[in-house]
């Protein structure tokens, strides 16, 4: 049996590809494209979804041709003594109270890869009380939701994530409760 050099071995095959040729046009097109994507995100060009963790409006998103391409973030809208579905992702997420007071629990994750990766969340969630001008942290795959304290009014929060993560392989996300009404 020969041995192949590592020379020979270089040579070895028939395919062939355009990745790169494809990039460098794709790139320019991007380009292009980008001169054209908004700066400025008006009011009304922010749509409103009513989604598992309840009505949200998005003010910046990968799929509203915006220059930002890094950050996701929406504005979420808890009904007066109401809560938000409870999820949790593979990114972490800031949270800004715009305006309200309420809490949020957080179901820490435990994490272990003897073998394989396993993940087990603690039973008891931690409690985190917020108000006007908080930011709250979220780690990364901790189960959480949000809750309005005030029986009379709405409490608004702005949920910020980067949205680089996720193409490296950590787009996990899992809905286990989905908000009241959904």
């Amino acid at each position: 049996m020969k041995v192949l050099e590592e020379r020979d071995a270089a040579h070895v095959g028939t395919r062939t590809a355009n990745f790169r040729t494809e990039d460098i046009a794709n790139s320019a097109e991007y380009r292009k494209a980008y001169e054209f994507a908004a700066s400025v995100v008006l009011p009304e060009d922010q749509p409103f979804e009513r989604s598992p963790d309840g009505l949200i409006k998005h003010l910046v998103h990968e799929k509203m041709n915006t220059r930002e391409h890094c950050v996701d973030a929406y504005m979420q809208f808890i009904e007066p003594g109401s809560r938000t579905g409870k999820h949790r992702h593979m990114w972490e997420e800031v949270i800004f109270v715009a305006e309200g007071s309420g809490y949020d629990l957080h179901w820490d994750v435990k994490f272990d890869c003897h073998d394989k990766m396993e993940f087990e969340w603690e039973a008891e969630p931690k409690k985190f009380e917020w108000k006007m001008g908080d930011f709250v942290y979220i780690p990364p795959y901790c189960a959480h939701k949000h809750f309005n304290a005030d029986p009379k009014n709405e409490a608004r929060i702005i949920v910020m994530n980067s949205r680089i993560v996720k193409p490296m392989g950590f787009d996990w996300f899992e809905q286990l409760e989905k908000a009241e009404g959904y």
